[in-house]
């Protein structure tokens, strides 16, 4: 039986979803360059050409999260000019055609994520209400110490039906 918490957290993840319609990747805390835990929501093709190519090299997403102290974010179209290899113009193809990216660094963990649509650009309340829901979430996976080995189990659950839908839990 899930956890109040992985209850939360699962809630928090379904929230995300409905206001990134065409799909989301969180990275929470990172250490060095493994996070310990990622949900990956973007359509398959596209996650299939980011690993094999490597993308994540060349992200500007990932550069942001690594380059903002603390917590902010920033439109995607605001990182046209750090996107020398195209990364963002690519992921368009796949329906992420307007995004923002993420970042909450709390001095002691960062975490970064990437939400996207196909539509339009995010508005500002869109962009605070997901904010505080990816605040929320790396607080809420914060520590391994903090969370159950059945919240843990239950995390690593979600991540693989998140990043591979089509997979039972193993």
């Amino acid at each position: 039986m899930p956890s109040e918490l992985s209850i939360m957290i699962e809630q928090d993840l379904a929230r995300l979803e409905s206001v990134s319609p065409s799909g989301f990747a969180l990275a929470f805390h990172i250490r060095f360059t493994t996070p310990a835990f990622l949900f990956q929501t973007y359509d398959r093709a596209w996650l299939d050409i980011y690993s094999q190519e490597g993308l994540v090299m060349s992200d500007p997403i990932v550069g942001f999260g690594f380059s903002h102290d603390g917590t902010g974010w920033v439109r995607w179209s605001d990182l046209a000019d750090s996107d020398p290899a195209g990364v963002l113009a690519r992921s368009a193809e796949y329906g992420l055609r307007f995004g923002v990216a993420v970042v909450i660094d709390d001095g002691g963990s960062r975490s970064v994520a990437g939400h996207a649509r196909h539509d339009r650009e995010y508005t500002d309340d869109e962009i605070g209400q997901i904010v505080e829901i990816v605040t929320r979430l790396h607080r809420n996976t914060q520590s391994d110490q903090d969370l159950s080995s059945d919240a843990l189990a239950e995390l690593k659950r979600m991540s693989v039906i998140l990043t591979h839908p089509d997979r039972k839990s193993d």
